[in-house]
C-alpha cells in the first residue's frame, strides 16, 4: 500500500526550503577504492563530467566522499580526507553555484571545514555521532542539515555487530535517542537514514525496507541508500556493476512507502522512479 508523502523544510543557505516531492541524491567518491567503481573520480575531468551528467538527469544533492566506508574498509586520514575533499568541492563550486552539496563524513573538523571554508550544504555522517564525540555540537555551531545514519562500530568491525532483538525496533529506538540528543544539542534540521548495509545483515537488510514506513514516527524526513549495494546484487546473482535494476525496484518500494531523499550512483534512472510513483500518488488520491 502506497504511504502518504508527508512535507518538511530544511534550512538551506539562509531560507527554509519545502521537500514537497522525493529527491534525487547523487553520489560522488573521491577515493580509488570505493565498493562501486562507477562513482570513483580521481581527475578533474571525471569529476567535471560526472557531476554534470547528475545535474543534466535531475539531481537534487550532489553527496561527495571522499574516504570510503564499504565493509571491511580502512579509513583514510582527516588530512587526506580533507584534501580530497578541498580539491573536489572547490571544483563543483566553481562550475555549479546553486548545486547543493552534501559531504560524506563522520569527522567534525572536516565536516567544519567543508561547511565554512568550501562550499558544504549538508553533512551526512554515517557514524550518527558515534565515530566523533563532537560531531553533535559541531553541527549545532554549523546550523545545516544532518544526515543521522545508524551504524555500529567502524567500517572495518560492522559486519560482526548484527546481533538484535528486532532490527527495525532497535535501530528506531537507537534514532529517537539520538534525534533527542541533538534536538537537546541544538542542531534543528535532521535526516534519518537507517543505515541499509551497515552492521545488517541481508535479512536485517530487507526486514527494515520492508517496515520503512516505521521510520515516519521520527517526524523527519527519511533518507533511503540502498543504491546497488550487496543485499541487492547477492539475491540476483550478479556484481553491483550489475545491480542497477535491481536497485530501481527497491527505490520504488522506498517511495511508495514515504521515503524523502534517495541516495544513489544512477540520477536518471531514479528520477524516473519519482516521476512515475509520484504520478501514481497523485492517481491514487482522486
Amino acid at each position: 500500500m502506497m504511504k502518504p508523502f508527508k512535507t518538511y523544510s530544511l534550512s538551506l543557505r539562509g531560507k527554509r526550503v519545502t521537500i514537497d516531492h522525493p529527491w534525487v541524491m547523487g553520489i560522488v567518491n573521491v577515493t580509488p577504492d570505493s565498493f562501486y567503481s562507477g562513482s570513483r573520480v580521481t581527475t578533474e575531468q571525471a569529476l567535471i563530467g560526472r557531476v554534470q551528467q547528475m545535474v543534466d538527469d535531475g539531481v537534487t544533492i550532489i553527496d561527495v566522499g571522499a574516504c570510503s566506508t564499504r565493509p571491511g574498509s580502512e579509513s583514510v586520514d582527516a588530512l587526506s580526507e580533507m584534501e580530497r575533499l578541498r580539491w573536489a568541492l572547490g571544483i563543483i563550486r566553481r562550475q555549479w553555484r546553486d548545486v547543493l552539496i552534501s559531504v560524506d563524513t563522520f569527522r567534525a573538523d572536516v565536516a567544519q571545514r567543508c561547511v565554512e571554508q568550501w562550499g558544504a550544504d549538508i553533512i551526512n555522517d554515517i557514524s550518527g555521532g558515534t565515530l566523533d564525540k563532537d560531531m553533535f555540537a559541531t553541527m549545532a555551531r554549523l546550523q545545516v542539515p544532518y544526515v543521522l545514519m545508524h551504524m555500529r562500530g567502524t567500517p572495518e568491525t560492522m559486519s560482526s555487530l548484527t546481533d538484535y532483538d528486532n532490527v527495525t525496533t532497535d535501530v528506531l529506538e537507537w534514532m529517537a535517542r539520538r534525534v533527542d540528543e541533538l534536538r537537546q544539542t541544538g542542531v534543528e534540521d535532521i535526516i534519518a537514514d537507517p543505515g541499509f548495509g551497515f552492521a545488517k545483515t541481508l535479512e536485517q537488510n530487507y526486514q527494515l525496507l520492508a517496515q520503512l514506513s516505521a521510520f515516519h514516527t521520527l517526524e523527519i524526513p527519511l533518507l533511503v541508500g540502498i543504491s546497488r549495494k550487496r543485499m541487492i546484487y547477492s539475491p540476483l546473482g550478479c556484481s553491483a556493476d550489475q545491480a542497477l535494476n535491481g536497485t530501481s525496484v527497491l527505490n520504488t518500494w522506498a517511495l511508495t512507502q514515504g521515503a524523502h531523499i534517495l541516495r544513489v550512483h544512477d540520477v536518471k534512472a531514479a528520477v524516473e522512479a519519482v516521476t512515475l510513483t509520484t504520478a501514481l500518488r497523485h492517481a491514487a488520491t482522486k
